[in-house]
């Protein structure tokens, strides 16, 4: 049986129409999905407080507080159950409760201890500190046997929201009285974690940032400020007039957030909403007073349909119409109207998602004209034959 073999210009004409088909439709799909896309950003904290992150003051064995301390978040202790200063004052509790050898507190005293091995098992970016006073500390884990902050020192923490800081002291935590700590590009004393493997001190009137997580025991003397949290895990914290305000909470470990595409902004349309009502409408300046009741052939009023009027869109002024009007028709003066107004270029609406779709459309148009100018050169070919 003989092969059907198709004209070189049959075989032209359908290679150049599904050569114009796909690029129409590559067209349409790259420029209508492209610019939607959305990105997940995952904010991955190191130390997940759990149930300890509520708490400004959490001790294993008592809580001590001379002075009006005022610690803004909960206080507890498990499993002692000596608390003193808190229950009949001077301290006060805000925006928190008490918790004395109960089973939150218990719960918390275990959430700590997790994040506190969590902490020490971090690998450090930099090992041998000592003295914290003057530095800058960019994101990451700084380690050292006994770390100080000296008095009237200062400590700076660049990074951003996302960014955290654990410093591991192997022994103890000093730092010193009427020290400062400062943050910048949007840090948080929420993501700065103390490691610390026996016991912490906060010098007097210090202004002290990050949460404590001690092995052993927390003192915060005179006047110390704490945005962060104290929590001893095998001993007592001891305060003196302090202010403790638990941070805002950061991200949860590991919460995915959704940063949308920044929309494009669309130029406003007006509206007939800005068309002034009949009580807003001023008297033409030009007219007679309604008592004089002029005849029409004096002061013809034009129709909507005046071609003068509608679409040179030139008489209008905003307020008395060129040609007549009170400023509400469609030819009136208010520049509202559907053709009238000061000549202001209208404002372009729709979607800017249809442009990929109309380019689309001619890239297909454009192959079917092909095809169709293949068609005829080869039916001219065979009428010469």
């Amino acid at each position: 049986m003989a092969r059907s073999i198709r004209p070189p210009a049959l075989r032209r004409s359908t290679a150049t129409l599904g050569l114009g088909l796909g690029v129409g439709l590559v067209t349409v799909l790259a420029l209508s999905f492209g610019s939607a896309a959305s990105a997940d950003v995952v904010i991955d904290g190191p130390v997940d407080l759990g149930s300890a992150g509520t708490y400004g003051v959490l001790a294993d064995e008592t809580v001590t507080n001379t002075g009006p301390t005022v610690v803004n978040g909960d206080v507890g202790l498990s499993p002692g159950t000596s608390v003193t200063g808190f229950t009949e004052g001077p301290g006060t509790i805000v925006g928190g409760e008490l918790h004395i050898n109960d089973e939150p507190a218990a719960l918390a005293q275990g959430d700590a201890n997790t994040a506190y091995n969590v902490a020490a098992s971090l690998t450090p970016l930099e090992s041998g500190v000592t003295q914290l006073n003057g530095r800058s500390l960019s994101p990451g884990v700084y380690s050292g046997g006994a770390i100080d902050l000296a008095d009237t020192g200062a400590l700076a923490f660049a990074g951003s929201a996302e960014s955290v800081w654990v410093i591991q002291a192997a022994s103890s935590l000093t730092i010193g009285s009427a020290t400062i700590m400062t943050f910048s590009g949007g840090a948080s004393a929420c993501n700065v974690f103390w490691q610390v493997g026996s016991s912490a001190t906060i010098g007097g009137a210090a202004q002290f940032a990050g949460t404590i997580l001690a092995q052993q025991s927390i003192s915060a003397t005179t006047s110390a400020t704490i945005t962060g949290r104290l929590l001893a895990l095998e001993g007592a914290v001891t305060l003196d007039t302090n202010v403790i305000t638990v941070p805002e909470a950061c991200p949860t470990v590991g919460t995915p957030v959704v940063v949308e595409p920044t929309p494009t902004p669309t130029p406003p349309t007006p509206g007939p909403s800005e068309t002034p009502g009949p009580s807003e409408t001023p008297a033409p300046t030009d007219g007679p007073s309604p008592s004089e009741s002029p005849a029409p052939t004096d002061n013809p009023v034009p129709t909507p349909s005046s071609p003068t009027d509608s679409d040179d869109g030139t008489d209008g002024s905003g307020g008395s119409g060129g040609s007549g009007g009170s400023g509400d028709g469609d030819s009136g003066a208010s520049g509202s109207g559907e053709t009238g107004g000061s000549g202001e270029p209208l404002a372009v609406t729709g979607s800017e998602t249809s442009a990929p779709a109309v380019l689309g459309a001619l890239t297909l148009l454009a192959g079917v004209a092909l095809t169709v100018a293949a068609g005829r050169q080869r039916r001219a070919t065979r009428s010469t034959r």
